[in-house]
């Protein structure tokens, strides 16, 4: 494997990032909404500062939830799927260009965009509310970038599993978009639900809770703004029982592992369609 070739498929990723329409789509969205939604707490907030950073902070949560994965299962989905349909992949293949080197190239192109976009969404947002509210409470507020960050990468590296079994970009973008829905139902409303039903113990209440991405980050992002768990209900509960002062570290585990394993196995999911 050459890092020079990585490096010069990954410069040329980078750019057909931004020429998709679906990432600009996502970019734009998410900056706007993260300044819209500053703009509109520190104006509620009455310039209140610290208080302006915490709810505007609590909102974004529930802005990540909803636009971070699904931007990352869907540039993740598309991202073999398309230059497999298209015969791009099979001509770049048959170029002295390994999968491996291909694969790395899509997957760091792909991350450095969609981090790109996420740390302008929260660097404008600070900046608006450190103008208006003189920087206090900004530390909360920017504890929350490193945690986005990992859900993207999480959700794209997932996309890519889906995308490394695709032939079609419209079967990859749906199968995108029904992963992206069961995360979202099988979050705390679905494992508390399953718990009430079923009678799930608390350690596996506590497990199904953080193997979700989605979860793991609104579980740690909660105790990075208000610095307890009892928001969350039993979730957060047993996970403050279990699994203490380690909680932060435990979620962060979760994701990188999503990030790691999930692109491994999307690569060994490619390789075996490719070369069968």
């Amino acid at each position: 494997m050459s890092l020079r070739t990585v490096a010069t498929l990954t410069q040329q990723e980078l750019l057909d990032a931004l020429r998709n329409k679906w990432f600009v789509a996502y970019a734009i969205a998410f900056v706007l909404l993260c300044v819209g939604l500053a703009m509109m707490i520190i104006n509620s907030a009455g310039y209140t500062g610290i208080s302006g950073f915490g709810r505007t902070a609590a909102g974004l949560i529930n802005l990540v939830l909803f636009l971070a994965p699904l931007m990352g299962l869907t540039l993740g989905a598309q991202a073999l799927a398309t230059e497999r349909e298209q015969g791009t992949l099979a001509y770049m293949l048959a170029q002295p260009v390994s999968l491996a080197e291909v694969f790395m190239a899509k997957f760091f192109g792909l991350a450095i965009a969609m981090s790109a976009a996420v740390s302008i969404g929260f660097s404008l947002s600070s900046l608006a509310i450190i103008y208006w509210s003189g920087g206090t409470g900004v530390d909360v507020f920017l504890r929350l970038l490193p945690l986005t960050l990992l859900l993207t990468l999480s959700t794209l590296s997932i996309g890519l599993i889906i995308s490394a079994q695709a032939s079609k970009t419209v079967t990859a973008l749906g199968l995108a978009v029904v992963t992206w829905l069961l995360l979202v139902l099988i979050g705390s409303l679905g494992i508390m639900g399953m718990s009430i039903v079923v009678g799930l113990s608390p350690t596996v209440l506590l497990i199904g809770s953080v193997i979700n991405p989605l979860e793991a980050f609104r579980i740690g992002a909660v105790l990075q703004i208000r610095g307890s768990l009892e928001l969350l209900g039993p979730a957060g509960l047993v996970a403050r029982d279990r699994i203490g002062d380690m909680t932060t570290a435990v979620l962060t585990l979760v994701m990188i592992v999503w990030i790691i394993g999930g692109a491994f196995v999307a690569y060994l999911l490619a390789r075996r369609k490719e070369f069968q």
